[in-house]
């Protein structure tokens, strides 16, 4: 930094200025940012053919021969032929579900019982592979909570609950964890929807 600052002839005060100032990113790029600072695995897809073969290719590069499939809806995205189909839970099996919202600020995923049913995150499988698309990203885990209310007015969902971390050998010394290890290795596959 001393080069560029005899160089260019750059004030102390003025570089200190220029790295205080926020960088303001588009809520897909923070959310981007955020989710691979804590160990996720991220697939960008343009069309839902792009989704099956990133999810045959996920499916293949870990040796995984079986699903546990909580939405009927996704069974469309696999090949019964390539892969089992376990409609029951089984957490000795990678998980395939969607999400409620991607929280942009922090890189979190929400779910909520639509999702998860009435299993808590820390009896799911460690492997999970999310499909979202990008109408579910929003700012703030605030924004999350107002979305679920307004979606699911009629029927408010319960179990409401976040992944925090893609790291599954990485340990959580916060206190208000203690207990609760929801850490997992996650791949999500994003479809641009807008």
């Amino acid at each position: 930094m001393n080069f560029f600052k005899k160089l260019f002839n750059i004030p102390n005060k003025e570089v200190e200025e220029i790295q205080r100032q926020e960088i303001d990113l588009s809520l897909d790029d923070l959310f981007v940012h955020n989710f691979l600072e804590k160990g996720g695995k991220f697939l960008y897809c343009l069309k839902e053919s792009e989704v099956v073969e990133n999810l045959k290719s996920i499916l293949k590069e870990n040796n995984w021969n079986q699903l546990t499939l909580l939405d009927d809806k996704l069974s469309s995205f696999l090949n019964s032929h390539e892969v089992v189909m376990n409609r029951n839970f089984n957490s000795n099996f990678p998980v395939f579900l969607n999400c409620e919202h991607l929280i942009a600020d922090n890189g979190d995923i929400l779910f909520s019982s639509k999702q998860l049913k009435s299993i808590k995150l820390s009896e799911m499988p460690q492997n999970f592979i999310v499909y979202a698309t990008t109408s579910q990203l929003v700012k703030d885990m605030g924004q999350g909570l107002t979305g679920i209310k307004i979606h699911h007015k009629d029927n408010l969902p319960t179990n409401i609950s976040a992944i925090k971390n893609y790291n599954i050998h990485k340990n959580d010394d916060n206190f208000l964890n203690y207990g609760n290890s929801n850490s997992k290795n996650l791949y999500l596959l994003l479809l641009e929807d807008l």
